[in-house]
C-alpha cells in the first residue's frame, strides 16, 4: 500500500514536493478509506492541473524510481550513466542530485526508502522500517559509505559489491536478501500506464484473456459498462511469413529463428442480433479492431491492468484516464475502487485527468484531490484540496470553485491581442485603415 511519495529536482519539480495517500482526520467518507497498521489510507486520488503543469511528471518520477530499483544493479549498467532528468531552469539545481523517497506498507510493515542520484552516481540511499512503534534503520548510505542496521544482516559483506551507479537495495536483492527481495516485489505492484497509449498493456491483457476466469470477468465488466457486448472470443491465427510483404517479414525474422510457430491474436465481440419483431435470433460477431469504437477497444484492453490491480492489491497510476472514455465510464472505473465487493484487497488508483465533472464531493473527498501548478520560473508545485479552507464549499461545488480559479492549477490565458501578436495601438491602426478603405 502506498502511503507517501516525495520527489525533488526532477523534471519540472525543483523543490521537494509530497504526494500523500494518508486520509485526513477531518474527512469522514468511509467508502474511500481503509485502515492498515492503524494508518488510514485512501483507495484513490485524482490529479488536476493545466497542460505542462507537472501532472505527468509526477507519474514519470514514480516510474523512474521503480525502473531504477530494478535496473541499477544489472551488469549492463556497469559503464552506463543514470538516466535521471534534473530540473533545468535554475542554476541552483545544476550540481545537486535528484531526490526520491517512498513510504509504503509491505508484508504488514511500514517502510521508508529513498535515494539521491545524479547522472553518474548514487549520492545517498536509505531504508527504514517500523518493526513495532518506532522507526528503525535498516541501512544508510552516503556515497561509498554504507552502514547497515542490526535488522539488515542480509546486507553485510555486500557493501563493496555495490557500484557507485547502483542501488544497494537492488544489489542485496540480487543476492536473495529476504527483506530486499520482498521490497522489490512490492515495487512490482506499482503499475504505471497511459490512457492515451494502450500499446504498453495490450499484450498483457491478451495474455490474461486466455484464462477462462479472467475472460468471464472481462465480459461481465463489458456488460455492466453497457457496451452492448454479450461475449468475446480470442482467435489465434498462424502467420505464414512467406505470405507477408518483405518489409513486414523482416521484422519477424529474429522471432521466427527462435519459434517457427508465429501466431496472431484477434478478438471478436459478440452482439445480440434481432429480427423484425425485436426478438433475439442469435449473435453477430464484430472484429474488435475494425468494428468497435476506440473507447470500447481501450476499455477492453484496460481490463488487464484493472483486474490485475483489484485482485492483487496493486497500485495503479494512470495518466489521462479519461481519454477516449465517456465521463460515466470514468466514474464507473473509480467506483470499482470504492466498494469492498469490487476492491476487497484495498487496491489503490491514482490518476491524472482534465475532466472537471469528476470534481464531485460525492465521488472524492478533499484529501483525494490534488493539483499541480507551475510558477513563473517553470517549477511545479503539488498540493491537495484539503489545504484550502471551506469558504465556498457551502455555495459552490468543487468543480465551480476550480474553474473560477479558487484552487489555482488552471491555465492563465493572456489577452486575445497577444494571441494575435498585436497590441491595442496596432489593432486600432489596422481598424482605422480598414474604415478609410
Amino acid at each position: 500500500m502506498l502511503i507517501e511519495f516525495k520527489v525533488g529536482n526532477f523534471l519540472s519539480f525543483k523543490d521537494i514536493v509530497v504526494f500523500s495517500m494518508t486520509a485526513s482526520d477531518h474527512e469522514v467518507e468511509a467508502s474511500t478509506v481503509f485502515t492498515i497498521n492503524k494508518i488510514n489510507l485512501l483507495k484513490s486520488a485524482v490529479l488536476y492541473g493545466a497542460n505542462a503543469s507537472g501532472k505527468s511528471n509526477l507519474l514519470k518520477a514514480i516510474a523512474f524510481m521503480r525502473r531504477f530499483v530494478f535496473e541499477s544493479s544489472k551488469e549492463s549498467q556497469i559503464t552506463e550513466g543514470i538516466n535521471v532528468k534534473p530540473f533545468r531552469l535554475s542554476t541552483e539545481c545544476e550540481d545537486k542530485p535528484s531526490f526520491f523517497e517512498i513510504t509504503f506498507i509491505c508484508n504488514q510493515k511500514k517502510f521508508r526508502y529513498g535515494f539521491e542520484v545524479d547522472k553518474n552516481e548514487v549520492h545517498s540511499e536509505w531504508l527504514f522500517f517500523v518493526p513495532k512503534r518506532t522507526e528503525a534503520k535498516l541501512f544508510v548510505r552516503e556515497r561509498g559509505n554504507i552502514k547497515t542496521g542490526i535488522s539488515f544482516k542480509e546486507g553485510k559483506g555486500l557493501e563493496n559489491r555495490t557500484r557507485p551507479n547502483a542501488l544497494f537495495l537492488s544489489v542485496v536483492a540480487q543476492f536473495n536478501g529476504e527483506i530486499s527481495s520482498n521490497l522489490l516485489k512490492w515495487f512490482k505492484s506499482i503499475i504505471i500506464i497511459s490512457g492515451l497509449d494502450d500499446t504498453s498493456y495490450i499484450d498483457f491483457t491478451l495474455e490474461q484473456l486466455e484464462n477462462k476466469k479472467f475472460l468471464k470477468r472481462t465480459v461481465n465488466l463489458l456488460k455492466i459498462a453497457d457496451m452492448g457486448i454479450e461475449n468475446i472470443s480470442i482467435n489465434k491465427i498462424k502467420i505464414n511469413l512467406e505470405e507477408l510483404p518483405e518489409r513486414i517479414r523482416s521484422k519477424f525474422k529474429n522471432i521466427a529463428e527462435k519459434d517457427e510457430n508465429i501466431e496472431s491474436l484477434t478478438i471478436s465481440t459478440h452482439h445480440f442480433k434481432y429480427n423484425k419483431d425485436m426478438n433475439e435470433i442469435g449473435f453477430e460477431n464484430f472484429d474488435l479492431s475494425k468494428d468497435e469504437s476506440e473507447g470500447t477497444q481501450k476499455f477492453l484492453f484496460f481490463t488487464g491492468p484493472l483486474i490485475d490491480t483489484l485482485d492483487n492489491s496493486k497500485i495503479l497510476f494512470v495518466d489521462e484516464l479519461d481519454a477516449r472514455f465517456h465521463p460515466v465510464m470514468t466514474r464507473f472505473i473509480i467506483q470499482l475502487f470504492r466498494t469492498k465487493q469490487t476492491n476487497p484487497c484495498n487496491a489503490q488508483l491514482i490518476f491524472a485527468t482534465h475532466d472537471t465533472k469528476l470534481l464531485d464531493s460525492k465521488l472524492f473527498r478533499k484529501d483525494q484531490i490534488w493539483f499541480t501548478e507551475k510558477n513563473q520560473y517553470g517549477a511545479s508545485d503539488l498540493y491537495s484540496l484539503i489545504e484550502y479552507k471551506d469558504k465556498n464549499d457551502s455555495v459552490l461545488s468543487f468543480e465551480d470553485s476550480y474553474m473560477l480559479g479558487e484552487y489555482g492549477a488552471i491555465p492563465f490565458l493572456s489577452e486575445f491581442e497577444m494571441l494575435m501578436g498585436v497590441n491595442d495601438e496596432e489593432q486600432q491602426a489596422v481598424g482605422n485603415k480598414k474604415q478609410a478603405e
